[in-house]
């Protein structure tokens, strides 16, 4: 029986684990200026955000979501809205914009801009799934 452990356990440590697995998935791609969204690994939608302009920066990396709210307002830019915030990194977040016009193309102070609908469709999924449970990937 120590013998069948002793080998589980050295097998267990040969084994590639990802830094950690989401139920939620949005992959936002800042030279297509589109977010991708995968449940369970499966594709549910693809859609046009805005990320930073000319000077500002959308940080690159993977991040879990931090913090969710639903109605927030920038304490930043002047009171702006951000609708349906999901936080994951400091002060950088995914959310919903009155600026439907601008997404497609760079445009924010740094934060990933959403069609509103979207942002709600997405903040909802990450309350349901949890925010240990939601990643966010920002890349070129």
């Amino acid at each position: 029986m120590k013998t069948v452990f002793a080998a589980f356990v050295i097998l267990l440590g040969m084994m590639s684990f990802p830094a950690f697995s989401a139920v939620i998935e949005a992959r936002i791609d800042l030279s297509e200026q589109k977010m991708r969204v995968y449940q369970h690994g499966r594709l549910k939608h693809v859609w046009p955000v805005s990320t930073a302009r000319r000077g500002k920066v959308t940080p690159t990396g993977t991040w879990r979501a931090q913090w969710l709210s639903k109605n927030h307002r920038s304490s930043r830019y002047n009171n702006a809205p951000m609708p349906f915030s999901i936080f994951y990194s400091g002060n950088f977040a995914i959310h919903g914009t009155n600026q439907i016009k601008r997404l497609g193309r760079p445009a924010s102070a740094g934060c990933i801009r959403l069609h509103p609908e979207n942002a709600r469709v997405l903040f909802n999924m990450t309350a349901r799934a949890g925010l240990k449970n939601m990643k966010v990937r920002v890349n070129y």
